[in-house]
């Protein structure tokens, strides 16, 4: 398995040459796609300080995404706060389906896994008033 960290590109030959891709651009996919799901309020730190889910700023959610290639395929480990209330498993596997198809879909390889770690829950604005 390799580790694709900063500095380091996801490279794979195709028919017409090799492409290398970022894991930043791939983080910033997966990212996109998990924060347009019902349900996820924002991404959260990888690293959990004092057990506190830190929502991350759009801006920096691809802070996030963990990447990694293994056997030729992408995997991504995902750190989301999800809304109060919602069933956690189902917008769970909204984020791992779209964030699979659209990873699938940008950079033609094959998905090899979509981890979803929960770092904490929000109450909406609204939840809060009754």
């Amino acid at each position: 398995m390799i580790r694709a960290e900063r500095g380091e590109v996801i490279r794979y030959q195709t028919d017409w040459g090799w492409i290398e891709v970022s894991p930043l651009a791939v983080a910033a996919i997966a990212s996109g796609a998990a924060l347009e799901c019902y349900g996820v309020v924002g991404m959260a730190s990888r690293s959990l300080r004092d057990d506190l889910g830190e929502l991350l700023a759009r801006d920096a959610s691809h802070r996030g995404v963990e990447v990694q290639l293994r056997d030729g395929a992408v995997g991504v480990d995902l750190h989301v706060i999800i809304e109060y209330g919602v069933r956690i498993s189902e917008v769970a596997r909204n984020v791992m389906s779209l964030v699979r198809f659209r990873l699938e879909k940008a950079l033609g390889m094959p998905v090899a896994y979509v981890n979803i770690h929960v770092q904490g829950l929000r109450v909406s604005p609204q939840d809060e008033r009754q």
